[in-house]
């Protein structure tokens, strides 16, 4: 039998296939390697052509069935079931709330100007001075707890989501 009861995988959507290369080459051995979780199972001798699209294969039938998940730090977020997480506990966020952390999360370390957000986010044009950018930010942090360090202010221009967050939110509002 094999010495693993289970092989390795990765959380947070990342993925490595496991392909078993081995010169045991019964069905019970085969069978055992697929139950312990390998993704392919192939036995010496073998070519490194047919290895290499094993590989392949098992990466696309990866990329088929999984969603598409962005990580960033304690940040995971589900884009097609709009879910989102932090430190592995679900977030309930409103379907505005998603669309604000994804335009900031999809332009890291670009400010957006608050009335680019009104724009992008909200769909209004306006010249008006409004706080509906801030409060949401406000609530989108709260909700976010530790990941919320992510979404930075910057005076007088808006807001960016920054790869490595400021250590203090004194300039938050």
């Amino acid at each position: 039998l094999f010495p693993y009861t289970t092989l390795f995988r990765s959380e947070g959507g990342n993925f490595t296939p496991v392909l078993m290369l081995t010169a045991l080459d019964s069905t019970e051995d085969r069978v055992t390697g697929l139950e312990v979780g390998a993704d392919d199972y192939v036995v010496k001798p073998f070519s490194v052509r047919e290895l290499v699209l094993r590989v392949e294969a098992a990466v696309r039938r990866r990329q088929r069935e999984q969603p598409p998940l962005a990580t960033f730090g304690d940040l995971r977020v589900d884009t097609e079931a709009h879910r989102v997480w932090v430190e592995d506990k679900e977030v309930e966020l409103t379907a505005l709330e998603f669309r604000l952390l994804m335009t900031l999360f999809q332009r890291k370390n670009r400010v957006q100007s608050r009335a680019q957000l009104l724009d992008d986010v909200w769909g209004i044009q306006a010249e008006i001075t409004t706080r509906t950018v801030d409060t949401h930010v406000k609530r989108l942090r709260e909700k976010l707890g530790v990941a919320g360090d992510y979404v930075e202010t910057v005076r007088g221009v808006g807001y960016r989501f920054a790869e490595s967050p400021a250590s203090s939110k004194d300039d938050a509002p």
